[in-house]
């Protein structure tokens, strides 16, 4: 493990294990304790476990995690730490394990001193496991003793038993989510590994192995990083062209808070910050990052003016600073204050200290040492400025236009008649005779048509000075009313379902793509919010005498196809693939792919920002073998594609 690991010198004993509340209200209302009972629910119970073994870890005493998906979904987490205690915990008279595992806010977290920096879920995450767990069972290697419990939806069926003899220590937990809780069943396997190799990374030297045992879906990864974040900022640009070969790193330690910042320069114009505090990510960063930013911008200035690079009173801005910067800061805290029930940003302002203070001395002499690299960093930080400038232009001219014009929209527009923005929905269309039918089809009431037509920007390849004034994407941004970029205002936003409506074939996937980069970069908080939807035409039109259905997948058309012909099985369906929008008459359009009551919408999400900007990054970057690499291995699941 590397030095930013907090060895702990006493005992972890059951005098340790605090007690707070009972676990009574889990079961009733999982989604206070894991989120939501949906498949991103499902997956939060392997991260608590996890977080068990990466809190042994951080305390200096586990190097090895296993994480095993079996047969049937069960899940089984092995360490090789100290070993969850068994002695009597005092305040209950019960062993420390069946506190652990069957008590609310019981663990060796509170104060007891079991661990100085943990990331666990306030210590619920065993209990809240077993809680929503159709069975479970826990082995704990310790004192010579394998000592083993079992419960049944937290309820215990085995009390602490020794069932054998070992010269190891750890702790094993094996459970099956409860079908009567969870939405459906069913781990990703590529989802555990992301979260597993981001936990790799930020526990220098600590092993990780992911296993997945089930028939027909095996597969195997073991992941050590002794680099830590600085491999994780390697991993990240790995599709990207990087400025300079060498990652920056630096780390320091202030009282028992530490701190560590990996940061490496792209061709790329966007920048991707990714921090962590005790290895919980903060996707709306707080403190650590305030001090970052802060201590970055300082410092490219004062070492642009010291060396001519900035003249008289020219200066960078902290978004000049951070185009193409890929960064990780990772901080370990005794007494991290997060804010938010999902700790999603940090609150502790000594940290701010810290960080700024790290940043400000060992990248100045950094720069110092490697004036070949920080030339490098201003050249991309001063064209940044002045595209931004240009940007800057480009955006009061189209103010002053929409001014003279009364805030025209687009004269391809057809509004809708309601004015409450949460009432309403605009259907970007590709093409004119899409969006002929769209209109004819649609409820004027609350849906708006916005045909596009033309190839789009791509606006990976592109910086913000090109998207103002481009004559494809101003009708975008003009009709939503909510700007772009800095600029972006939801509070102005005209319609809260911005429904990308495309055919199902490979031009059509193009356009959605093209325009999901456009709102990723440049509208975030517009697929942040919930409010960007791809709407699903039908694949297939199935006739039979007068009655006319439709499928959107080849399962649904056999099924259908099957139902059509009734019994007998001898009755003829015709079955068409389905033409494209503008092919498709109004009332058909609106029957199928328009109307609230029986349309498919699917929304878009972005749960993992790492994973979306290396998606957009390989499907619509300048690399063409990470896009190559990316269409092989996911060819299979794509169907019903065009030739």
């Amino acid at each position: 493990m590397s030095d930013m690991k907090n060895k702990v010198t006493h005992e972890y004993d059951a005098s340790q294990i605090q007690v707070l509340e009972g676990l009574e209200a889990v079961r009733k209302r999982p989604g206070m304790y894991i989120g939501s009972t949906s498949v991103s629910g499902l997956h939060h119970l392997v991260y608590e476990i996890v977080d068990n073994s990466i809190d042994e870890a951080l305390a200096g005493f586990c190097t090895d995690i296993s994480v095993i998906i079996g047969e049937g979904d069960v899940i089984t987490v092995v360490d090789n730490g100290r070993g969850i205690p068994v002695d009597i915990q005092e305040q209950t008279g019960k062993s420390a394990l069946e506190v652990v595992f069957t008590v609310l806010h019981a663990g060796g977290k509170f104060g007891g001193g079991g661990y100085k920096v943990s990331g666990g879920l306030h210590g619920v995450g065993a209990s809240v496991v077993n809680a929503l767990s159709e069975w479970l069972t826990v082995q704990v290697h310790l004192n010579g003793n394998i000592y083993e419990m079992r419960f049944c939806r937290g309820d215990i069926t085995q009390h602490l038993t020794v069932v054998g003899q070992t010269d190891k220590t750890g702790t094993t937990v094996t459970f099956k989510p409860d079908s009567q809780i969870f939405d459906e069943l069913g781990f990703n396997y590529d989802t555990l590994l992301t979260r597993m190799r981001e936990q790799a990374f930020l526990n220098a030297g600590l092993r990780i192995r992911t296993v997945d045992e089930r028939p027909g879906c095996e597969a195997r990864d073991e992941m050590c990083y002794e680099g830590g974040i600085r491999e994780f900022v390697t991993y990240i640009n790995r599709n990207k062209e990087p400025l300079h070969p060498e990652v920056i790193y630096f780390s320091g330690t202030r009282d028992d808070s530490m701190a560590e910042v990996a940061l490496q320069y792209n061709d790329s114009y966007n920048e991707l910050l990714l921090s962590f505090a005790n290895n919980i990510h903060t996707p709306e960063g707080g403190m650590h990052e305030t001090g970052f930013k802060t201590a970055l911008t300082r410092v490219l200035n004062d070492y642009g003016k010291k060396n001519n690079f900035l003249k008289n009173d020219d200066k960078v801005s902290g978004e000049d600073c951070r185009e193409g910067l890929t960064a990780v800061i990772s901080v370990k805290l005794t007494e991290a204050q997060f804010e938010g029930q999902t700790k999603a940003k940090l609150g502790n302002s000594e940290i701010r200290t810290l960080v700024d203070n790290i940043v400000s001395d060992k990248l100045m002499e950094f720069l110092e040492k490697n004036p070949i690299i920080a030339k490098t960093i201003l050249d991309k930080a001063l064209t940044a400025s002045r595209a931004r400038e240009a940007a800057r232009k480009a955006r009061e001219n189209i103010r002053r236009k929409n001014a003279l014009e009364g805030m025209a929209l687009p004269g391809k527009l057809a509004d809708c008649n309601e004015s409450d923005a949460s009432l309403t929905e605009i259907y970007i269309v590709e093409g004119d005779s899409a969006g002929g039918s769209a209109k004819g089809g649609r409820d004027s009431r609350f849906q708006a048509i916005l045909p596009l037509w033309g190839k789009m920007l791509n606006v990976e390849k592109a910086r913000a000075d090109k998207v103002y004034g481009n004559d494809k994407l101003t009708p975008v941004i003009t009709a939503l009313g909510a700007g772009i970029g800095e600029d972006f205002d939801e509070s102005k936003l005209r319609y809260h379902k911005v429904i990308i409506m495309a055919d199902a074939d490979v031009d059509g996937s193009h356009i959605r793509t093209l325009l999901l980069t456009f709102f990723f970069r440049f509208m975030r908080p517009l697929v942040e919010g919930g409010y960007v939807y791809a709407a699903q035409p039908p694949l297939y039109k199935l006739v039979r005498g007068k009655t006319i259905r439709y499928a959107y997948s080849d399962e649904e058309r056999d099924r259908i196809s099957a139902e059509m012909r009734g019994e007998d099985g001898r009755g003829k369906v015709d079955i068409s693939r389905n033409k494209g929008l503008g092919e498709m008459d109004p009332h058909e359009l609106w029957e199928t792919t328009m109307d609230p009551t029986t349309r498919i919408l699917k929304r878009v999400e972005m749960t993992d920002a790492v994973l979306a900007d290396e998606i957009f990054t390989i499907l619509m970057g300048e690399k063409v073998e990470p896009r190559k690499e990316f269409i092989e291995k996911n060819a299979k699941y794509v169907q019903n594609l065009d030739k």
